[in-house]
């Protein structure tokens, strides 16, 4: 059993045995037969399937305010057979393998196949980075950041497959191991000088969601887009043509508005780097902001990060580690959903 990152390429290597010459996949997702590969083979060689990309398709990611498990099922079965094409008769009996697709992925140094929570970390655990990365030890460190007076959760992996997100109360500075397995420490950070800050929720490098607060300064700002055409105002009464100067020649369509929010991290430690790197590979990013016309109600909305770009920072070099990273809504400004 597999816990599949679904973001880096995962090869199922089946070896053929003797007398085959084909080997045929069936790839099952949720119980849905969705996939059937066929390939050549030479017995005793391995016959190499790369599976994650086509399962990812059916991996649906969403986030509206509620923490839930988003992963799929996925049973291979393999079979072999004396033919091209699984053509003549099978060659022994078909063997299958159920594993588990999370919207994660591994980085080139960690190699081949990364299995969620990779291989620096024994199950149970929480799916965020860890203080001591790179160590397996019983005694792993996780930290948390919020404000004053705000519950939160966090993502957890039990022995197996599943995601939970425990929660923890407004006043909590400790989050006991019970589901993780080591406990989850919980800073508070003062941000009444900028309001309560901003929590962006993205999908971390583990395939969960993972809540990351911005406490100090926020930009919010409009930028449109325009298309224009050359019109024809001129008429012509009895004769004589005439334009009006009051009537415009460059005339507007598609006027369109997108917001975006420059958001200001705060001081984090040096190890919280790997936060921000994640957020920035992320393909699936939350902002939760005050609803305009009732700033006492949140709502979540999608968005895009617009920088690309970020220098590691550490203690030595900079002191103080803050980020600034700018937010574009991941929808136009004007309601234009047809």
């Amino acid at each position: 059993m597999a816990n599949i990152a679904l973001r880096s390429p995962h090869y199922h290597s089946p070896t053929a045995p003797a007398t085959a010459l084909s080997a045929k996949v069936t790839i099952t997702i949720d119980g849905t037969l969705r996939y059937t590969i066929i390939k050549d083979c030479t017995a005793g060689t391995d016959v190499i399937f790369e599976i994650s990309e086509l399962c990812r398709d059916y991996l649906t990611i969403t986030f509206n305010g509620t923490y839930t498990a988003q992963t799929i099922t996925i049973l291979l079965t393999t079979s072999f057979w004396t033919a091209a094409n699984a053509g003549g008769s099978q060659v022994g009996s078909s063997t299958g393998i159920t594993a588990y697709g999370f919207e994660g992925y591994g980085v080139f140094m960690e190699g081949v196949n990364p299995d969620i929570p990779f291989p620096d970390r024994s199950k149970p655990t929480w799916l965020i980075e860890e203080t001591n990365q790179d160590t397996v030890s019983t005694t792993d460190k996780f930290y948390v950041y919020l404000p004053d007076n705000t519950a939160g959760q966090a993502p957890a992996i039990d022995t197996g497959h599943t995601i939970s997100y425990p929660a923890f109360s407004s006043t909590a500075i400790v989050l006991q191991g019970t589901v993780a397995g080591v406990d989850l420490n919980i800073v508070r950070i003062s941000c009444t000088k900028y309001g309560d800050g901003r929590k962006i929720t993205f999908v971390n490098k583990y395939g969960a969601l993972q809540d990351l607060y911005f406490f100090l300064k926020k930009v919010t700002s409009t930028s449109t887009t325009v298309e224009k055409f050359q019109a024809n105002t001129i008429t012509s009464t009895g004769g004589a043509s005439s334009y009006s100067t009051n009537s415009a020649t460059k005339k507007i369509f598609n006027k369109g508005g997108i917001q975006s929010n420059l958001l200001s991290s705060g001081y984090y430690p040096e190890f919280a780097n790997e936060y921000f790197e994640q957020l920035l590979l992320s393909e699936f990013v939350w902002l939760t902001r005050p609803e305009t016309n009732d700033p006492a109600v949140n709502e979540v909305v999608p968005v895009n990060v617009k920088t690309s770009e970020m220098i590691h920072k550490t203690s030595v070099n900079d002191r103080l580690i803050e980020y600034t990273i700018d937010f574009e809504d991941a929808f136009d400004y004007i309601n234009n959903v047809r």
